[in-house]
């Protein structure tokens, strides 16, 4: 590779950095930057979607109703704790990524779109950028609760405890809205075929958030 060669990829990947931090400010530029699917430019942002999947599977892992309960339930110390919430995230990242990705691509191809399954699993990559950034509140939630958070009742039935579940929710939304918004930008369609599009890749997400709140 010749050194303009490398200047360039390095800009290119420098580029996609910056527009993992954009995607939460103004969403539509990184959508339509998606339209790229050459090799060039997915190989450039390959490390910034590593990282969201990483921290939307640890997001993920630490919401779950057996988390909250797994200091009781798996008879696990600290150091335990967080090796199974490291191996998990690691788990649901990869899971998440190629499957949930395999069904936005299932929802485009329903939906008549011409995207590549590469191009639909980056879509949902940058789209959980919400989730990943949720991780910030759990050094707040770790001061006011501890391990209690991880324990039967620790939290169950507190204003602070209903307060962080409620911003859970509300990043998986943000999430959801992104999705819809990207699978908008990338094919140029309307509101409501993007929404139909999304559907299928949302189920499963939201059948999780509901039984995660105890709603199923």
């Amino acid at each position: 590779m010749t050194a303009h060669a490398e200047a360039g990829r390095s800009t290119l990947e420098r580029d996609w950095w910056l527009r993992l931090a954009l995607v939460l400010q103004a969403p539509r530029i990184v959508f339509r930057a998606l339209r790229d699917d050459s090799d060039e430019a997915a190989g450039a942002r390959q490390e910034p979607l590593l990282l969201v999947g990483f921290l939307a599977g640890l997001a993920g892992v630490l919401s779950t109703g057996a988390i909250g309960h797994a200091l009781d339930d798996f008879q696990l110390d600290g150091v335990d704790l967080a090796i199974t919430v490291f191996f998990g995230a690691l788990f649901y990242g990869l899971v998440g990524y190629f499957g949930l990705g395999a069904l936005v691509y299932l929802g485009e191809n329903l939906a008549d779109g011409r995207g590549s399954y590469r191009r639909s699993r980056h879509l949902l990559g940058f789209a959980c950028a919400p989730l990943a950034v949720s991780i910030v509140l759990w050094p707040v939630r770790l001061a006011l609760y501890g391990e209690a958070w991880f324990r039967s009742g620790g939290a169950d039935g507190d204003a602070g405890g209903d307060v962080f579940r409620a911003l859970d929710v509300a990043f998986v939304v943000w999430c959801a809205a992104l999705l819809v918004l990207g699978l908008r930008e990338l094919n140029g369609w309307a509101w409501r075929r993007a929404a139909v599009a999304a559907v299928v890749p949302l189920v499963l997400p939201a059948l999780a958030l509901l039984r995660a709140q105890g709603v199923v």
